[in-house]
């Protein structure tokens, strides 16, 4: 009883922080999609973007990392085998860090290029923002690097029957989510919506997963939380 109550509040910390992460990547890139660079998302709308709501999309990031370390480290309990939990949380410990980094990679970059285009320099705006992004394009890479092996870790536990979740819940991975949400995003007609959406994936597909974690335990909160 414990254990699920812990866990349980750990996750609705998690989709808090979904949404104060969500919240920040919509109010980075929402407006005017149009754009004349290379790079799709310094669009007219970014350059357009208060500076206030590149201030509170980064603030809401660390309340956010916080809710998410919570959920997750707390998560791993799910795991078992008191070795297995150990590699899954230094996983988690080493993906957090690189997740804010990105965060705040982009929210530079943005208002660095919205600054541009305001006070003057409009000209150099894109070209100055396209050359400090591919020059540091190495940075994303890495991020990613450390930020996926946790969910594809998490994957593979739970299909191979080590949590005390069903193994069909393998197919709930925000890895997989990602890629649900960016097929539908192919679908979808160019607009603000659009682009905020594509920039918050990752949290919207946190959502989904955590949600569908806190689902499946209060559909098998007697059966399956004895094997942890």
């Amino acid at each position: 009883m414990r254990t699920y109550k812990k866990i349980i509040i750990a996750l609705l910390c998690g989709l808090l922080g979904c949404v104060c992460f969500g919240a920040g990547d919509w109010l980075m890139l929402y407006g005017d999609t149009a754009y004349s660079g290379t790079i799709s998302w310094l669009t007219a709308g970014a350059a357009q973007i208060a500076p206030w709501r590149n201030n509170l999309a980064m603030a809401l990031a660390f309340p956010g990392i916080i809710l998410y370390g919570i959920a997750l480290f707390v998560i791993g309990e799910l795991i078992t085998g008191e070795g297995r939990q150990k590699v899954y949380h230094y996983l988690i410990t080493f993906s957090l860090t690189p997740w804010l980094c990105l965060h705040l990679f982009y929210i530079m970059l943005l208002y660095g290029f919205a600054w541009m285009s305001g006070n003057g320099y409009a000209s150099a705006a894109i070209p100055v923002s396209e050359a400090v992004f591919f020059h540091f394009s190495w940075l994303v890479l890495v991020s990613e690097v450390l930020m996926l092996p946790p969910y594809l870790y998490w994957g593979w536990l739970v299909l191979r029957g080590q949590s005390a979740l069903p193994q069909q819940m393998a197919l709930s991975n925000p890895l997989i989510f990602y890629l649900a949400l960016k097929l539908i995003t192919l679908l979808m007609p160019d607009s603000a919506f659009r682009l905020a959406f594509t920039n918050g994936l990752m949290s919207e597909s946190m959502v989904l997963w955590f949600g569908s974690i806190l689902a499946c335990l209060r559909l098998h909160r007697n059966q399956k939380l004895r094997r942890t």
